[in-house]
């Protein structure tokens, strides 16, 4: 069965030549196949035939390094966002609220002020926060390699460097001695 549109008639020269001239143009192999509503067995094999192939390899790389910096920035940009929304249930644990109620034997509304809100509600926060935070991690965790971390190893090398050395003197002051 053949698909709608397409047609079972032998290529002519004429559709040949066109459908190696828009292959010339760049055009995917489904393109051609929509322009000159030819299958796409019928299209990859006159461009096989004629010794062309649709391999795209630098130009598909390429789109792929772009979309992979494409999707990292949106990535970075949600992360932000899931910081800062995280930030303000943060300050919300320590800012007055409103606690209310309804019910009792009239169902009535009753609200008050207080300076914090309970710890139900800051336990909530806490949690809506945490979640928050391990989210904008998930999305863009931290360099492996950072300097801040990369400058502790240093620290850490050169103090240990430097005990060494302390602890070779001490030793070597106490073998004279003996």
């Amino acid at each position: 069965m053949t698909p709608r549109g397409v047609r079972q008639v032998p290529v002519t020269d004429e559709e040949r030549q066109h459908i190696l001239a828009l292959h010339a143009q760049g055009m995917t192999r489904n393109e051609i196949c929509r322009e000159t509503r030819r299958s796409s067995g019928t299209v990859s094999l006159t461009v096989a035939d004629a010794g062309f192939t649709f391999a795209r390899g630098p130009e598909v790389e390429a789109a792929t390094a772009a979309r992979k910096a494409d999707l990292e920035g949106l990535r970075t940009r949600e992360a932000y966002f899931c910081l800062l929304d995280a930030m303000r249930i943060r300050e919300q644990m320590s800012q007055p609220a409103v606690v209310f109620s309804f019910g009792g034997k009239d169902n009535t509304y009753e609200e008050r002020a207080v300076d914090e809100p309970p710890a139900s509600d800051k336990r909530a926060l806490a949690s809506a926060a945490s979640m928050l935070y391990d989210r904008s991690l998930k999305l863009c965790p931290p360099d492996a390699g950072s300097s801040d971390e990369q400058a502790g190893r240093d620290l850490i090398t050169s103090l240990m460097a430097g005990l060494t050395a302390i602890h070779r003197d001490q030793q070597e002051a106490t073998d004279e001695g003996a």
